[in-house]
């Protein structure tokens, strides 16, 4: 009984995963060329996000993936609030909350007299101690933004339930750690995508041996 039921998990991830796929295949968000990530490394592919998020229809079919997974078995939803980072996360997080009955936050990102930054819950958003919080989150590479508003959480005491991403492109390898806490973190994809990336410089990443124009995507620059 384990194994079938294990395999159906597997079916339905399987599932999921090629649904999602075919989502952002569909509205053209891979893209090839040679590209700055915010992480500040190099891919010669890019996903952008946008042109799936811009599409209401297919960001609540994905935002669905997730509401079911966190209901019990009677409908009722398992965490009490879902958070995500500025700018997407926005979206994500109140159209998952929206699915789910349940409060949504964002984290923006803020910078200290010191000139470092982290992400923070303001505008009135409050975490009550013991709260069950979803983190959820548009493309993963490092994981960084998610990382970021994990302190936020913590402080606050609220209980990380799981940190969840549309599409993970570190092809899996990529792990949450809490930088305070040092606890590590679930994490789940809706789709995992191994796209390499490569440190600046001719040496390193090929697209700058070749001499290809650099593009930076999204809010920081212009899209291909």
């Amino acid at each position: 009984m384990t194994s079938i039921k294990r395999g159906s998990e597997l079916a339905a991830r399987a599932a999921t995963a090629a649904r999602t796929e075919a989502l952002f295949r569909a509205s053209g968000a891979l893209r090839d060329g040679h590209f700055q990530l915010k992480s500040g490394r190099h891919s010669g592919a890019y996903l952008e996000k946008f042109a799936v998020l811009s599409d209401p229809a297919a960001t609540s079919e994905l935002c669905g993936f997730w509401a079911g997974r966190f209901r019990d078995a009677g409908g009722a939803p398992t965490v009490d609030l879902v958070a995500g980072p500025t700018t997407g996360g926005v979206i994500l997080a109140f159209e998952t909350g929206r699915q789910l009955g349940a409060r949504a936050f964002f984290a923006e990102e803020v910078r200290g007299e010191d000139g470092t930054t982290r992400r923070a819950f303001r505008r009135g958003f409050q975490i009550q101690p013991g709260e069950r919080v979803l983190l959820v989150d548009d493309i993963l590479t490092t994981g960084g933004s998610l990382l970021a508003m994990l302190p936020a959480v913590e402080a606050a005491g609220g209980e990380v339930v799981a940190c969840v991403v549309l599409v993970d492109r570190s092809g899996g390898m990529a792990s949450l750690v809490s930088p305070e806490s040092g606890r590590v973190y679930p994490l789940e994809a809706l789709w995992i995508l191994d796209l390499e990336t490569h440190e600046p410089g001719p040496a390193t990443c090929p697209g700058c041996r070749a001499g290809q124009p650099l593009v930076t995507p999204g809010s920081s620059g212009a899209a291909p």
